[in-house]
This record gives C-alpha cells, sequence and structure tokens, in this order.
C-alpha cells in the first residue's frame, strides 16, 4: 500500500467501476478487508455492550415504576370515588383561564340548577374513565366491539408489573376489574417477554430490547357471556338417508378480550404464516403502547390532549417536508431564470432525497 504505483494502479480501478458500497470493498486488498473485519469484530462488542446498557435501563424502569406507583394508586383512588381530591390537590390553572374567567358570571346563574343536579345523580369519581380512553385512542377503539363496552365499564385500572431483579426481561399489563356480570377474574394479566441480546446469526440488527413472545390468562366467563366466541346453527344433510339436522357450534368473535389469548410463538423454530405475523406484531405494538403512553400518561388521553398533541406532531412532520420540496422548487426556478440556455418549456424535474 505504500507503494505509489499500486495506490494509482487501485484508484484507476476504483475510476472505472460502477461503486455500490459491497462492490466497493471487494476491490480492497486483503490487507485493507483484514482491518474492515477487525472493526465489525469490535461492532460486535459494541453491540453487546448496548445491550447491557438496556438491561441497566430496564433495572430503572423497574426502580422508578416504584416511585411513580403511589401516585397512580391516588389516581384509581380519584376515578372509582373511593378518595375525593383536596382543594390544594385540585387546582390546576388552564391555558383557557381567562376566557373561564369571563363566563364565571354565566356559570353562577345555573349553579343552583347545577347542585341540584349534582345532588340527584350523585356521581362517584370519573364516570367510564378508562372506558373513554378505548374509545378516544384509535388504536384501541379498533378492536372494541359494541358488546365490549358493558364490560370495558367496569375497568377500573391498568397497571404495568416489571419482571423482577434476575428474572428474564419481560413486563405485564394488569387490567383490574370491578365486580361484573360477565366473568368471575378480577385482575386480567397479559405479560410481554423482550430479548436484549444481539442475534448470533445477524448481530448488526440490535436496536435495543424488542419483544418476542407474549401470554394471556384464561378468563372465567360466566355462563353465556363469553363474548369472544358466538354460536351459530349449521343444518347437515344425510347422504344416504336424505335427512336434515340442525347443528349448533362456537366459532370465534371478533373481541378486545382475544387481546388475552394471543397467538403464540412457537419455540421449535417453526415459521408463522404472514397473518399470524402480522397479528403478533399488533399485538406487541398495542402492549409498548400502553405501557409507554396510555398508563404513564392516562389522563391525557381521558382528556384528549395526549392525542391531539401526537396529531399536531404528524402534521408539523409533513408541512416540514412539503416546505423543504417547495424551496427545491423555488431553487429550481432560480436557475432556470439565471441560465439563459435552460429551456423554459421542460418541465423541472425533481430531486429526490
Amino acid at each position: 500500500m505504500q507503494n505509489p504505483q499500486v495506490l494509482a494502479a487501485l484508484q484507476e480501478r476504483l475510476d472505472n467501476t460502477a461503486l455500490t458500497p459491497s462492490s466497493y470493498i471487494e476491490t480492497l486488498p486483503k490487507a485493507v478487508k483484514r482491518r474492515i473485519d477487525a472493526l465489525k469484530q469490535l461492532q460486535v462488542k459494541c453491540a453487546h455492550i448496548e445491550a447491557k446498557f438496556y438491561e441497566e435501563v430496564h433495572d430503572l424502569e423497574r426502580k422508578y415504576a416504584a416511585l411513580y406507583q403511589p401516585l397512580f394508586d391516588k389516581r384509581r383512588e380519584f376515578i372509582n370515588g373511593e378518595a375525593e381530591p383536596t382543594d390544594a390537590e385540585s387546582e390546576w390553572h388552564s391555558e383557557n383561564e381567562e376566557e373561564e374567567k369571563l363566563a364565571g358570571d354565566l356559570k353562577n346563574v345555573v349553579v343552583i340548577e347545577e347542585k341540584a343536579e349534582a345532588a340527584e345523580t350523585n356521581v362517584k369519581g370519573i364516570p367510564d374513565f378508562w372506558f373513554t380512553i378505548f374509545r378516544n385512542v384509535d388504536m384501541l377503539s379498533e378492536l372494541v366491539q359494541e358488546y365490549d363496552e358493558p364490560i370495558l365499564k367496569h375497568l377500573q385500572d391498568i397497571k404495568v408489573k416489571f419482571s423482577e431483579p434476575g428474572q428474564p426481561m419481560s413486563f405485564s399489563l394488569e387490567f383490574h376489574f370491578g365486580p361484573n356480570d360477565y366473568f368471575s377474574n378480577s385482575v386480567l394479566t397479559k405479560t410481554y417477554k423482550m430479548k436484549s441480546e444481539p442475534d448470533k446469526t445477524d448481530p448488526f440488527s440490535f436496536e435495543g430490547p424488542e419483544i418476542v413472545d407474549c401470554e394471556g390468562c384464561t378468563i372465567d366467563w360466566k355462563k353465556g357471556k363469553n363474548v369472544t366466541v358466538k354460536t351459530i346453527k349449521k343444518k347437515q344433510k344425510h347422504k344416504g338417508r336424505g335427512t336434515v339436522r340442525t347443528i349448533t357450534k362456537q366459532v370465534p368473535n371478533d373481541s378486545f378480550f382475544n387481546f388475552f389469548s394471543p397467538i403464540k410463538v412457537s419455540g421449535d423454530g417453526e415459521s408463522l404464516d404472514e397473518d399470524s405475523e402480522f397479528t403478533l406484531a399488533a399485538d406487541f405494538e398495542i402492549g409498548h403502547f400502553f405501557r409507554e403512553r396510555i398508563v404513564p400518561r392516562a389522563v391525557l388521553y381521558f382528556t384528549g390532549e395526549a392525542i391531539e398533541d401526537d396529531d399536531n406532531f404528524e402534521e408539523g412532520e409533513e408541512g416540514e417536508e412539503e416546505e423543504l420540496e417547495g424551496e427545491e422548487e423555488g431553487e429550481e426556478e432560480e436557475d432556470a431564470e439565471s441560465d439563459p440556455k435552460k429551456d423554459s418549456s421542460q418541465p423541472a424535474e425533481c430531486k429526490q432525497q
């Protein structure tokens, strides 16, 4: 590599080749390729260190979950009417405080009627808190059927539990229900198993912990109340005698509560079909969304503020792209004006980023 003639020959080969990254590597001398292989070894070691980093992050999440829990317990008490917030706890200055102040006189006109209504209804806690969140969030509302709604109105709390120290990385969602006419369980659980280690066959694909499997629970449905199945009638004709009989059978039914009977990832390495893989990926996404967004920020999904923030963020990204495209078009037009050789009748070319 120190020979100028060798370097010149190598440069000539590079100049005469339509290079892709892989074809460029193929043109390099063996000594250079050997050094690149050494860099890959270092990269694999970096991936393993990164995996350890995420394991410690999981330990931190567990530690801070314990600090959050007293606040979430108080949230549950306020939602379910087990406690009333003090004046200090319920004081909140909204962005529309001035408008609310101007509207104060109007509110005073009907204050007597409101007090009378409050006395009549005697509302406890925040009715349908979690059910309202399900309706507000598209990802969840798509799963909820009309016959699921009366059940979800009994949902009192959702908790996230992290695996204990020394245990394989995982987290569980706990759905706490009040007494109801549908099932006898007080808690329904869903556990997501995670992996935080580089794949032996493809270590460079590692980007942090990933959900690899999940387990639901058995729902103890009361007689005739299982919304995850439906009974259908089917006529069968006897081949010999020609007589017809009617039989009834149970078939799967769309329901949010199928969430607790997920597809099982095969342990023998057998691959799933495309539909099953899609269903499982959607399940993992929902579980992650409960853990990262719904449970920590429940009140904002109840009021819709978190949803508006998400929408505004997405719209901002799209607007930024459009603005950049406009700038590119403006630059193209300026070039056309400054260069008289350009034919203005030809359409401007769009540069793809």
